[in-house]
Order: C-alpha cells, then sequence, then structure tokens
C-alpha cells in the first residue's frame, strides 16, 4: 500500500490528486500501446532479418512486451485505487463531491485485518466520516 496517499491529498486537494492519478494512469496505457506497437514492429523485423540478428529481435520483442504488460497492470492498478477513492469521496449529508479535508488518517492493521482510512471532514457541511484506501 502506498502510505503517502494521505499527504498527497492533504498537499494538493484531492481534486488535484485525482486529475494526477489519472493522468499517471493513461501516460502508463500510452506507453502499453507503444509497446504493442514495438512488438509488431519487432516481429515484422524479425521475418526479414537473417539468422544471425534473430535473437536481437526476440530480445526486443521480449523486452517490449515485458514493459507493455508492466504498464498495462500499472495502468489499471492507479485507476482502481484512484476510482475506489473517488467513489467515497460523495458527503452523505449534502451530496457534495470532493470537497473535504483529511482530519487523520492510519495505515493498515495486518493483525486486525482492516484497510488503512482517512477520516475526512466535508468543507461545506462539516459532515466526517471514513475512506477506505
Amino acid at each position: 500500500m502506498n502510505i503517502d496517499i494521505p499527504q498527497s491529498i492533504q498537499r494538493l486537494g484531492f481534486r488535484k490528486w485525482y486529475e494526477r492519478q489519472l493522468l499517471t494512469g493513461h501516460s502508463h496505457l500510452v506507453l502499453a500501446v507503444l509497446s504493442a506497437v514495438a512488438v509488431a514492429g519487432a516481429l515484422e523485423a524479425y521475418s526479414t532479418q537473417p539468422d544471425s540478428s534473430r535473437l536481437q529481435m526476440l530480445a526486443s520483442v521480449g523486452a517490449a512486451a515485458a514493459i507493455g504488460i508492466w504498464s498495462l497492470r500499472r495502468y489499471l492498478f492507479l485507476l482502481t485505487r484512484a476510482e475506489f477513492i473517488a467513489n467515497q469521496a460523495v458527503c452523505a449529508a449534502c451530496k457534495t463531491y470532493g470537497r473535504w479535508a483529511i482530519e487523520s488518517h492510519a495505515v493498515a492493521d495486518e493483525r486486525a485485518e482492516q484497510p488503512p482510512q482517512m477520516r475526512v471532514c466535508c468543507r461545506k457541511c462539516q459532515a466526517r466520516w471514513l475512506i477506505e484506501w
């Protein structure tokens, strides 16, 4: 788990933090697409290379595929985490989205099997609730 999420949200505010998570996640998606293009190009070059260069092309395919798989997993992780927190960012009392301040946060206690939580306070109506992350 990333312990600096509450600190990032306190420093940037929830909306900017969420926007940055989406931008970072989508940059990983772009990397995955570019890796797929690199795999296709390396496979095409493989068929036209002499036997002595084919090992290099296979290494290129493997490296591009590994980078693509990593970036796709990272994209899915970042977006899933951001959406999980965003789904809890609505004040139940006044229905205001994303206008809250963190009062405190607790890291997960592995013995109690509880997820990490932030206690937040709505800036509009002062209602309080917990957000898991």
